[in-house]
């Protein structure tokens, strides 16, 4: 088994920026888009850009799905980025009703319509930690990342966030419940802060 983090590679987004954003902090990132290899890997990123229900039919009708569900049955540590941390919540509102990958319960919907708001939310804002993580260690409380994205996560159980940012209203941009991890925003435009959660993911 291999000691390289692996990336989940499933068609969607630019996912080479997260191999050189490991790069940087010094960690192997490896693309794997073969469900055997997913399934016996003990860390992976899952990333994404784009729509919710294509990436789930992306995930499915590889069998990557299934892939990952063996891995975090076995307890492998699963970090979802962007729309692969959407992807581990129950359902989305994007594009009609999607079944994510049920791990964590809750739902992922649009920012609300009002004036002066701006969606998608683009740019920088500040992360506001609810519990200290292992995830989050040498991050300042209150540390500016760079988000970009329409749909946010609402948790059905607080205990699963870990972190808040405020547009228009306050929403869910980091979670963490065993084995599973979520950052909304992207760590590899994130500078300092993003770089560092990437670096205490891959020495967990």
């Amino acid at each position: 088994m291999s000691n390289s983090i692996a990336i989940v590679d499933y068609g969607m987004g630019n996912i080479r920026s997260i191999v050189n954003a490991l790069r940087e902090v010094g960690s192997d990132g490896e693309l794997i888009s073969n469900p055997r290899e997913i399934a016996q890997r003990g860390k992976l990123i899952l990333p994404g850009v784009g729509a919710f229900g294509e990436a789930m039919n992306n995930l499915r009708q590889s069998g990557v799905d299934e892939a990952l569900e063996k891995a975090r049955q076995a307890g492998a540590s699963i970090l979802g980025i962007c729309l692969g941390m959407q992807l581990m919540f129950s359902v989305s509102e994007e594009g009609g009703i999607h079944q994510g990958l049920d791990w964590i319960k809750g739902r992922v919907i649009r920012f609300p319509d009002q004036p002066g708001l701006r969606v998608p939310h683009m740019g920088w804002n500040e992360l506001t930690f609810t519990r200290h993580h292992k995830l989050t260690v040498d991050v300042e409380n209150g540390s500016d990342v760079y988000f970009l994205h329409s749909f946010h996560c609402a948790c059905e159980h607080f205990e699963d966030v870990l972190a808040t940012s405020h547009h228009g209203l306050r929403f869910t941009a980091m979670i963490a419940r065993d084995n599973l991890y979520g950052i909304q925003f992207h760590p590899e435009k994130s500078q300092h802060p993003g770089l560092t959660m990437l670096r205490n993911f891959a020495q967990m």
